[in-house]
C-alpha cells in the first residue's frame, strides 16, 4: 500500500478592496395601504358598574361635614366633593389640577393647604369605611 501524502491547504488570495461605501439612496415614500373596512359594530349595551365602587361606605366625621353623614358609594362621594369644590370656588385658578382647601377640606386633606386632584382621591379614601 502506498502512503497518501497529506495535502496542504491552498493559499488564500488577498481579498480585493471594496470601493468606499456610498450613502444609501433616499427612501421613496411607502405606498399607501388600502383603507380597512370598519369592523362590524356590536349592538350598544349598557356598562355594568363595578360592585366595589357601588358599595355604600360610611364617611368619617370630617368628610361628613362636607358631603353628608349617610353611607354613599365612592362614585357619589367624589361627585359631592367636586360639587362642594365648584360651589365654593376652591379649584386653583392658574393650575386647575390643584384644589385649595378651606377649613372643612383641610381636615379631610390631612392639614394640607393645596392638594392635586389625583392626590385628593387617595386622601379621601382614608376617610371612608
Amino acid at each position: 500500500m502506498a502512503a497518501k501524502k497529506a495535502k496542504k491547504p491552498a493559499a488564500k488570495k488577498p481579498a480585493a478592496k471594496k470601493p468606499a461605501a456610498k450613502k444609501p439612496a433616499a427612501k421613496k415614500p411607502a405606498a399607501k395601504k388600502a383603507a380597512k373596512k370598519p369592523a362590524a359594530k356590536k349592538p350598544a349595551t349598557k356598562r355594568k358598574p363595578n360592585a366595589a365602587f357601588m358599595k355604600p361606605l360610611t364617611p368619617s366625621a370630617a368628610l361628613a361635614a362636607v358631603i353628608g353623614a349617610n353611607p354613599q358609594p365612592r362614585t357619589e362621594v367624589t361627585s359631592k366633593l367636586w360639587a362642594y369644590i365648584k360651589k365654593n370656588g376652591l379649584q386653583d385658578k392658574v393650575n386647575k389640577r390643584n384644589i385649595n382647601a378651606d377649613d372643612k377640606l383641610k381636615e379631610v386633606f390631612g392639614g394640607k393647604k393645596t392638594v392635586s386632584m389625583f392626590e385628593m382621591t387617595k386622601l379621601v379614601s382614608k376617610h371612608l369605611k
